[in-house]
């Protein structure tokens, strides 16, 4: 590379390193400073470092795949997600915030009584933080090694001693400065990922070869353009071989996956970095417009600029099999960056993939200290060996994520494992907020049960994702209802408790009328979740349909939005909770 773009990307690391030490005391000050910034952050940048963390190295190489063989309307697989986050900005947000917990594995304890109780919450912590937190990284370090082998033609055994150099670096300011670090890294990395990726944007649709938006409409079929998918059997071919997705496999998507499948970054009713970004929050109203921001940021305005990528990709490199279609995007940079920005978008790339990293080695590091070694080992320390401790474990995460760039190939194929090994567990965690009688039998029967159902969609019944979630949630649910009235209900004593602490309200507390009493209008959330899902949606399309020059229908959407916005504002203002 030229000299300008190593500057540019040695600029960047000094700048994260130096960020990370300075608020290293910060810190380290106490287990709650490590994982929770002390409780202090403002919604903005609570929520900012729940978008950088979902922007991941493998994000942008995952919209480019979709959107070269559906077009845009391809984005559906994870645009479907909107309904459950919002559900989560506005039913429980404010709760997570309130409960006072540390992790969301911390929450069982909380909420189910007795010794399975304990075991879950054991349970989860590993499961969580070292097995699924493993996967998600490895796949986001196949990513950087799909980056490296197309940028600087690393290949082989080489690109393992990378992506342990650029771990060890993660690592290292990780374990430093915990989420206060993170945090302010994550700001930085992401206007640093936001700024290249819009940069590549509008230098390829530049092109001459492209021709500017007008041209690249004229060079591609009209179905690439779409917004919502076409619904049928086969192949389109006036869209020059666009799959299409079944009725069966549009309505899993948009009925059922969205509230059902566990997935980091949109669990049913929050969970994961999300939980912790919202427990992190100044107060409670600073948990919901983080959550919120975070919503918007992540939907409606981040994919742009590289679904533009990712159609200027398709003229430009028309040969490309259907394995390597993703790396058009890395290949648009590549060849049409001039010195100086390609180091800029290496730099945004390696923003993504930190964020995502750091974000993940805090929080898993969060289950294997608060909720495993000190709840299982060592009970009576004082918070300088927690905080230590903390540290050695999110090292140690570090390197066991590292290991599996040798065992996962296929990002989608990860994507799809986490989804349908978690199909059905999504009602059991939107549920025990507002149904006193699920326990924690009923969160592991959910949990145990999905498995059971992947085995036999996978290997019995041969049925494909997504239309497997139909089978598997269905499953999943039978077992978990009938697991919840064949075993003893929670305790009285930890229900009142819980409902005191949380105030829920709804329906499901009316046995405790006392603090039922106490709860919020599930009316006034239910039309603060339609206004805000139909917020997500227009701002989406307008800003798209506005992209594309199609002004009169994105000016119109944008019109819409911001009605949406007054309206949901005003319900936000009556509020008092």
């Amino acid at each position: 590379m030229p000299l300008i773009d190593i500057a540019v990307i040695t600029l960047y690391f000094l700048v994260v390193i130096v960020i990370a030490f300075a608020l290293a005391r910060r810190g380290g000050r106490s287990t709650e400073d490590f994982f929770l910034s002390g409780r202090k952050l403002p919604w903005w940048i609570a929520g900012t470092t729940m978008v950088a963390t979902t922007f991941a190295a493998d994000t942008p190489l995952a919209v480019t795949e979709l959107v070269a063989t559906r077009g845009i309307a391809g984005n559906w697989l994870w645009w479907n997600m909107v309904a459950g986050n919002i559900l989560a900005v506005f039913f429980f947000a404010k709760l997570w915030r309130r409960s006072g917990i540390m992790t969301d594995v911390e929450f069982i304890e909380l909420r189910y009584s007795g010794p399975e109780a304990a075991f879950l919450r054991g349970f989860k912590a590993l499961y969580l933080g070292v097995f699924l937190n493993a996967i998600i990284m490895g796949w986001v370090n196949v990513a950087l090694a799909e980056i490296l082998k197309n940028i600087f033609g690393i290949s082989g055994d080489q690109v393992i001693y990378y992506i342990l150099g650029a771990m060890l670096v993660v690592g290292i300011y990780s374990s430093v400065s915990g989420l206060w670090g993170i945090a302010f890294t994550d700001m930085f990395q992401f206007i640093i990922a936001m700024a290249g990726c819009i940069v590549l944007a509008g230098i390829v649709i530049s092109l001459p070869e492209i021709g500017g938006v007008a041209g690249l409409k004229a060079k591609l079929p009209a179905d690439y353009f779409r917004f919502v998918p076409r619904i049928g059997s086969g192949a389109s071919a006036a869209a020059g071989g666009i799959l299409t997705l079944s009725f069966s496999a549009f309505i899993a998507h948009i009925a059922i996956q969205w509230w059902s499948s566990w997935y980091p970054g949109s669990e049913p009713g929050g969970g994961g970095y999300v939980a912790q970004r919202m427990m992190s929050a100044k107060d409670e109203r600073h948990s919901m417009l983080a959550t919120l921001w975070f919503t918007v940021a992540h939907f409606a305005l981040r994919p742009w600029p590289w679904i533009i990528v990712a159609l200027c990709s398709l003229v430009l490199y028309p040969g490309l099999g259907p394995d390597e279609k993703k790396a058009g995007f890395i290949m648009a940079m590549r060849d049409h960056l001039p010195p100086g920005l390609l180091g800029l978008l290496v730099a945004a790339f390696l923003a993504a993939y930190m964020s995502t990293i750091s974000t993940h080695l805090n929080w898993g590091t969060s289950y294997l200290v608060n909720d495993f070694y000190r709840r299982f080992i060592k009970k009576d320390a004082d918070e300088r060996h927690y905080v230590f401790a903390s540290r050695v474990f999110t090292l140690v995460l570090m390197l066991v994520s590292s290991m599996l760039i040798f065992v996962i190939n296929s990002i989608s194929g990860a994507w799809s494992f986490i989804i349908e090994c978690g199909a059905g567990l999504g009602l059991v965690l939107i549920l025990r907020w507002y149904w006193w009688r699920v326990s924690a039998w009923s969160e592991i029967s959910a949990m145990i049960a999905p498995f059971a159902g992947y085995t036999l969609t996978r290997y019995v019944l041969h049925i494909s994702f997504p239309e497997s979630l139909f089978f598997i949630v269905g499953l999943t649910t039978i077992v978990w209802l009938a697991v919840t009235f064949l075993t003893r209900p929670v305790d009285r004593e930890t229900l009142e408790s819980f409902n005191e602490r949380v105030r829920p309200g709804g329906p499901g507390w009316r046995t405790f009328t006392s603090a039922a009493a106490k709860g919020r209008s599930q009316w006034a959330l239910f039309v603060n979740w339609i206004l805000g899902i139909g917020v997500v949606y227009t701002a989406l399309f307008s800003i798209g349909r506005i992209i594309l020059q199609e002004y009169v229908s994105g000016v119109v959407l944008l019109a819409v939005t911001a009605v949406l916005c007054i309206m949901l504002n005003i319900s936000l203002s009556r509020d008092t909770d």
